[in-house]
């Protein structure tokens, strides 16, 4: 066996892992096209300005998570660690600005240089949505019911919790800014030495914070809610309205703040406990000054990103996949009789595997190890006759078929 193994923090998918991603993946594509979504695909990397102008300059993913480098021409680029700001980037820089409303959904992979645990890798892999141009909070319901409905049809809904925070509009964010800076400069000495640099540059990550002594005296701090201004009160209780019209349930976390510098009004999570403390397996919210930050005009914006490890792992049993059926030559000499007939059985839909090599008895049981529903044996005498011996693998019964009535017959076992 090989030395070689995947680098820290990545993992090889297959089998069944790569099954899950994949059922993620669909249920999510297709219930986002449900919605009038449309993919787009982003470039893997981008220019470093795209992340550290985006996610700011206090965050842990600038600061200490991103994957940079700097090219042979001298450039800085970054790994994607998350899709939002790509998307922006897209936006602005094929001058989409009068299409709006815009709606997208990705899915692929990210990189953050963090500590792998359970459900967090250094690549992973994620799916999002992004609504850009609706300004009201009927766009924030739109999304997160997206959201919920996925999840439901993942069923998952029984166990994940739908929390929700209004983070309010600036002249909010301004008031609340200035109470929280008074309650936390009061206590700087005890803030760990991140906090004390947040603290500076942008203390509501303050509130992000995961160090416990952070995170005993944030418990303590004054909560965004009470400082809202009127306008921001009522856009966050029309989104309320709006999901329970819709039959989305959710429970109000005050203590919910977004990671992110352009996040505004409405912030959201879906969590579970099935996952030990890394509980977030869907998170997103309202980022109306992203667009304008990035160099555009003033885009309002709401959107989403879930893990697909944690989504994968959440799920119960799939159904089983596919079997195919097994085209078996007795010999050398019906060998490209063999292949022809499984190339025809696939233009036709049908799941065909054609054993590379060995006598019968090998061939078979490959096929009994590959699970195929059908052998279809093709020796001398069925080529002279043309049928072939489809025998059935779970009965054990078998028959002489004419291929013109092959496909007839396999119809039985798709």
């Amino acid at each position: 066996m090989s030395s070689l193994q995947p680098v820290r923090g990545t993992h090889d998918l297959m089998f069944d892992d790569i099954r899950r991603h994949r059922h993620v993946q669909r249920k999510f594509a297709a219930i986002a096209e449900l919605y009038g979504y449309s993919e787009i695909a982003t470039p893997i990397f981008e220019a470093t300005e795209v992340f550290a102008r985006s996610l700011g300059d206090t965050t842990d993913i600038v600061t200490k998570e991103m994957y940079t480098f700097a090219t042979k021409g001298g450039e800085s680029v970054t790994l994607r660690p998350e899709g939002t700001a790509g998307v922006a980037r897209a936006f602005v820089s094929a001058g989409l600005a009068q299409q709006t409303p815009l709606k997208f959904f990705y899915m692929g992979p990210m990189f953050r240089h963090e500590r792998p645990q359970k459900g967090r890798q250094r690549q992973f892999h994620q799916i999002g949505v992004e609504l850009l141009g609706v300004a009201g909070p009927q766009g924030d319901v739109e999304v997160i019911a997206l959201a919920d409905h996925i999840l439901r049809e993942l069923n998952l809904a029984g166990r994940i919790t739908l929390e929700l925070n209004s983070l309010g509009d600036a002249d909010s964010r301004a008031a609340y800014r200035t109470v929280l800076v008074d309650f936390l400069a009061a206590r700087r000495d005890k803030l760990s030495a991140d906090s004390r640099e947040r603290l500076e540059k942008n203390p509501l990550r303050v509130l992000d914070s995961k160090d416990p002594a952070d995170r005993e005296i944030v418990a303590d701090a004054p909560r965004l809610p009470e400082y809202l201004n009127p306008a921001s009160r009522d856009f966050f209780k029309q989104v309320q309205d709006g999901l329970g019209k819709l039959g989305v349930a959710f429970t109000l976390n005050p203590a919910l703040v977004r990671g992110l510098d352009y996040y505004t009004h409405t912030a959201f999570e879906f969590t579970t406990d099935a996952l030990g403390a890394q509980g977030t397996v869907l998170a997103g919210g309202r980022y109306d000054g992203l667009v304008q930050q990035m160099g555009g005009p003033p885009t309002p914006g709401v959107g989403w990103a879930a893990g697909v490890e944690r989504l994968a792992m959440l799920l119960g049993e799939l159904p089983p996949p596919r079997r195919p059926i097994a085209v078996i030559p007795v010999g050398a000499a019906e060998e490209v009789a063999a292949l022809k007939l499984a190339q025809r059985l696939r233009g036709n839909g049908f799941m065909v595997d054609v054993g590379y090599g060995g006598n019968m008895g090998k061939r078979m049981k490959r096929a009994n190890k590959i699970n195929a529903v059908v052998a279809l044996i093709l020796g001398e005498d069925e080529v002279r006759r043309g049928v072939v011996t489809a025998r059935h693998l779970d009965s054990g019964e078998q028959a002489a078929v004419a291929l013109a009535e092959l496909e007839a017959h396999l119809d039985l076992y798709r």
